[in-house]
């Protein structure tokens, strides 16, 4: 069985077309993938159409309504900010033993499951946990954590810092993902060559609207 996390150096890189990405490709392997997105912040009906959690909808082959948000994502915020800071402006919080317990659940009855984390890999959830915290909640032989990050300027410090703390918590990626950020003035593939000499694991190029093929990594 397989619960893929996708987790990012940060925000507004790729993690969701990349997710979305997976599970069409694991769909047309006719494996019965299912995703969740729990948190997500910048989100109200009016930005829905354009929003993660229809992206994943989408994928998944389900209806892009509004009222069928909850089916991915439990925990939905108006501001645009860090879960826990867009939780405060709306007078709550998240649960955090509650977010464990609705993933370890939707485990429980999927294979594969993918979950796509919010912002990168230290973003704050409440006060006292971050997606790092989520993620070794979650860990166990089931875990398979992707990491994407994005081509810009300095993403190679950025992707080698959070994978430096993924490894020292036993949450090493099956794989890095370097989505292509717009106008950097890096070529793509020199610094996927640069990311994969010092990661030392498998780096894959994903160009502007590319698609390769990454569901062969969890098969």
């Amino acid at each position: 069985m397989t619960t893929i996390f996708v987790t990012s150096s940060g925000t507004d890189i790729g993690k969701t077309y990349v997710s979305a990405l997976i599970i069409r490709q694991l769909r047309a392997k006719g494996l019965p993938v299912r995703a969740l997105k729990p948190v997500v912040s910048g989100l109200d009906e009016a930005t829905f159409p354009a929003s993660d959690p229809a992206a994943l909808l989408a994928a998944l082959g389900e209806p892009v309504l509004y009222e069928n948000v909850d089916t991915v994502s439990r925990w939905r915020f108006r501001a645009a900010l860090s879960p826990d800071m867009a939780a405060a402006r709306e007078g709550t919080s998240i649960d955090f033993r509650e977010l464990v317990d609705h993933c370890r659940a939707r485990e429980a009855l999927h294979d594969p499951l993918l979950i796509e984390g919010v912002g990168g890999l230290i973003v704050p959830l409440d006060d006292r946990h971050t997606v790092l915290d989520w993620m070794l909640a979650l860990k166990g032989p089931r875990l398979v954590p992707l990491l994407v990050v994005g081509s810009y300027l300095g993403t190679i410090s950025h992707t080698l810092t959070t994978l430096d703390v993924m490894n020292r918590n036993g949450l090493a990626p099956r794989a890095i993902v370097v989505s292509e950020s717009p106008a950097e003035p890096v070529p793509l593939d020199e610094t996927v060559e640069t990311i994969r000499r010092f990661a030392g694991l498998e780096t894959i190029a994903l160009p502007r609207n590319g698609e390769p093929d990454l569901a062969s990594l969890f098969l």
